[in-house]
């Protein structure tokens, strides 16, 4: 299977650009009221079951938590920057929230509650949460599909960084030192050009897709959707500090090996200099900021409140979770040769069938 060609993404709209994104259309009953009531400004016409009815893993569901999130962030074009703190949705939003938690914690009840053990398994090589994805993007995938992991990927990296910061206030102590060293690196240790989100819109821009932040929101499937709006869901949530560092911390551990294998897969398929750049970076500052994160983060957490720790290996084993069941999305549809993102029985790029490039 041959990658077709495709245009060079534009830079109209780079990572960090002021414009917001442009509001989609729902999915099911919850995400078009919330849609409805972001483009009206009034209160979301949802029937009274729907939301705790809802189910915690679908489209409908994550989509109108996502949009109710994305008010904390950017926003959307449109759409008055007060209904950040609207009351009705805020309710609904919460109402949401709970559905998808006790579903997380239902599905992690009988994972580790304590942070050694949860940890452990990600400390071995080869370390690969995902499934293997990068594994087979490394050693086989094809041009097509790393663009779509990109696509996937770019509704959280084109913000990275950003729901964690959310937790810098929570912390204290060595805990918070720790986690404002790491985020600094992050966000480009005082170099706009080499804040990783600017970094990532690079690779995309490589890789011939569109660097607007959101551009691919509204081709991104329930599975990834659920990976953002954890980060979102820890992150907003003061009672959630534990698991918000549990997350962070696995993503840290679990990011140099994969993004090591992900650099060789950019250099199999050919991409320019500065899709490898991305990953190239987190190589070598995330082997540090693991280190940094479980002695110093989790470490300076447990100092100072010994009871977060079931909550922290939570936080990691509600990670995992999400992003096992991303990656049997993915690797499901690239088995049938189909598409990963969210299109009604979309054959993948590059097949006889085709839609063509990811756009």
């Amino acid at each position: 299977m041959t990658a077709p060609a495709h245009p060079r993404a534009r830079r109209d709209a780079p990572a960090g650009a002021a414009s917001a994104p442009v509001l989609v259309e729902g999915r099911g009953p919850l995400s078009r009221a919330v849609v409805a009531a972001l483009r009206g400004g009034r209160t979301p016409d949802v029937d009274a079951g729907a939301a705790p009815g809802a189910d915690p893993w679908g489209e409908d569901l994550h989509l109108a938590l996502y949009l109710l999130y994305e008010l904390h962030y950017r926003g959307f074009a449109g759409v008055d920057d007060a209904l950040e703190w609207d009351p009705h949705l805020l309710r609904l939003r919460a109402t949401l929230e709970d559905r998808f938690l006790r579903a997380l914690r239902t599905a992690t009840h009988d994972a580790p509650d304590t942070v050694a053990e949860a940890f452990a398994p990600l400390l071995v090589e080869p370390v690969d949460p995902a499934g293997s994805l990068s594994r087979h993007l490394e050693t086989e995938g094809e041009p097509w599909q790393l663009r779509e992991y990109a696509a996937l990927r770019s509704l959280y990296h084109l913000k990275e960084a950003d729901p964690h910061a959310w937790v810098i206030p929570r912390l204290r102590g060595r805990a918070k030192a720790a986690m404002v060293a790491i985020e600094y690196d992050e966000f480009g240790a005082g170099h706009a050009d080499r804040i990783h989100a600017r970094l990532f819109a690079d690779l995309m821009e490589d890789l011939g897709l569109e660097t607007a932040y959101g551009h691919y929101l509204d081709r991104a499937p329930a599975p990834l959707l659920a990976t953002v709006n954890l980060m979102s869901l820890l992150g907003l949530h003061r009672s959630l500090r534990g698991a918000l560092v549990g997350h962070f911390a696995c993503v840290e551990v679990t990011s140099s090996p994969g993004s090591r294998r992900l650099a060789r897969a950019v250099r199999r398929c050919g991409a320019g200099e500065a899709a490898e750049r991305f990953y190239a970076e987190h190589v070598e500052a995330d082997a540090v900021h693991e280190q940094v994160v479980r002695h110093e983060v989790i470490g300076g957490l447990l100092a100072d409140e010994p009871d977060l720790e079931p909550d922290i290996a939570f936080g990691c084993a509600a990670t995992l979770l999400l992003e096992e069941r991303l990656a049997a999305h993915i690797r499901s549809a690239w088995a049938r040769h189909r598409s990963a993102l969210r299109a009604p029985d979309a054959p993948a790029p590059g097949t006889a069938d085709g839609a063509g490039p990811v756009t």
